[in-house]
């Protein structure tokens, strides 16, 4: 659920347009991926508003990041927000892609219906996780290479390749040097 709070203020940061239609497309896909982790609670029986040491944890770092975006606006430095709003992303998708990694272990390690659920969860939800992380990493970074003043590509390489695994984000970043050097940039 900290995931669309954190949508919702990185889009009032976002200058990019193609940045911002990614993460429009993102918070869609994570509202959708609130609703399928309330769908798991109700056939598991569990609250999923109960308030748990763990989650009071979680949703105060994901408050913290939307108070780090409303801080870089309040600055009035539009790229900088972006910056920020990118860094913030990449910190609530890394969470994101380590709780839905976990949850696929669980997956593996359950029986019956509830193995079941677990698996088409996950079956629905990875691959988007995987793309937001990498692909917002790979924003992150040619923004950041923009801001120090060298030649970034953008969209960026994960963008272009389409990037769902960890080895496809090594190897798009690795591209960047030869797509620069056709004029990518």
């Amino acid at each position: 659920m900290g995931g669309v709070e954190v949508y919702q203020m990185a889009l009032q940061c976002v200058i990019n347009k193609d940045l911002k239609e990614e993460w429009e497309e993102y918070l869609d896909q994570t509202k959708r991926h609130v609703e399928v982790m309330h769908e798991l609670f109700e056939k598991f029986g569990l609250d999923p508003e109960q308030m748990t040491p763990g989650r009071r944890v979680v949703r105060h770092i994901g408050e913290s990041l939307v108070t780090a975006m409303e801080m870089a606006i309040k600055s009035g430095k539009p790229e900088a927000a972006e910056l920020v709003a990118c860094e913030c992303v990449v910190l609530a998708e890394t969470k994101d892609h380590a709780n839905w990694g976990l949850i696929s272990q669980c997956a593996e390690k359950a029986k019956g219906d509830e193995a079941k659920a677990l698996k088409e969860a996950c079956d629905e939800v990875e691959v988007q996780e995987d793309e937001h992380l990498y692909h917002s990493i790979g924003w992150s970074r040619e923004l950041w290479i923009a801001s120090l003043g060298m030649r970034a590509v953008l969209p960026p390489p994960e963008e272009k390749k389409d990037v769902k695994t960890a080895i496809g984000a090594a190897r798009a970043a690795q591209s960047r040097k030869a797509m620069l050097k056709k004029g990518g940039a």
